[in-house]
C-alpha cells in the first residue's frame, strides 16, 4: 500500500515522501495518528500544491538540526557517581542522566534521542550518539568520574 507521509518518521521517510507500507501498519497506526494519507489522485494533487511549503519546512528543520549538531558535537558531559570497592559503580548511568546533564549545560534533548545501547556501568569516558533529527546525529562524550570521598 502506498501512502503519502504527512510528517517525518525516522523508520520510513520525510514529510511529503511516498512510501510503501503494509496495509495493517497504515490502517492501524499511520492513518489514525494522522501521520499519512492514502496515495490517491486527489491527495497527490494536494501534495503537488504544498510541495514548496514542504521543501521550505524541510530546509528549515535541517538547518536547525545542523546547528544543534554543531553545538553539541564533541561536547563532554561529566557525571559524578558513587563507587564501591575496585571502582565499581553503585547503579548505572542511563540516557535520562545524560539528558539531565545536557539540560544543565543549556542543551535540551529528549532522553529518547540519546542512543545508549545499554546503561553505562563503568568509570571512564564513553562515546554516545544523539539523534538530532531525521538522518542527523551528533556524538558526545560521557565521562563518569567517582564522587570524591568526604
Amino acid at each position: 500500500m502506498e501512502v503519502i507521509l504527512k510528517e517525518t518518521i525516522d523508520t520510513l521517510g520525510e514529510e511529503g515522501d511516498i512510501v510503501k507500507v503494509k496495509p495493517g501498519y497504515a490502517r492501524n497506526y499511520l492513518f489514525p495518528t494522522n501521520k499519512a494519507l492514502l496515495s490517491t489522485k486527489a491527495n497527490m494533487a494536494i501534495l503537488a500544491q504544498e510541495q514548496a511549503a514542504i521543501q521550505a519546512r524541510k530546509a528549515k528543520q535541517r538547518e536547525e538540526a545542523e546547528q544543534l549538531a554543531k553545538k553539541i558535537s564533541g561536547a563532554t558531559v561529566v557525571i559524578a557517581q558513587r563507587v564501591g570497592e575496585e571502582n565499581k559503580l553503585y547503579g548505572s548511568i542511563t540516557s535520562a542522566d545524560i539528558a539531565e546533564k545536557l539540560a544543565a549545560l543549556g542543551i535540551v534533548i529528549d532522553k529518547k534521542r540519546i542512543q545508549l545501547p545499554e546503561p553505562i556501568r563503568t568509570l571512564g569516558e564513553t562515546s554516545v550518539l544523539v539523534k538530532i533529527a531525521y538522518q542527523t546525529t551528533a556524538e558526545i562524550k560521557v565521562q563518569v568520574v567517582p564522587i570524591a570521598a568526604e
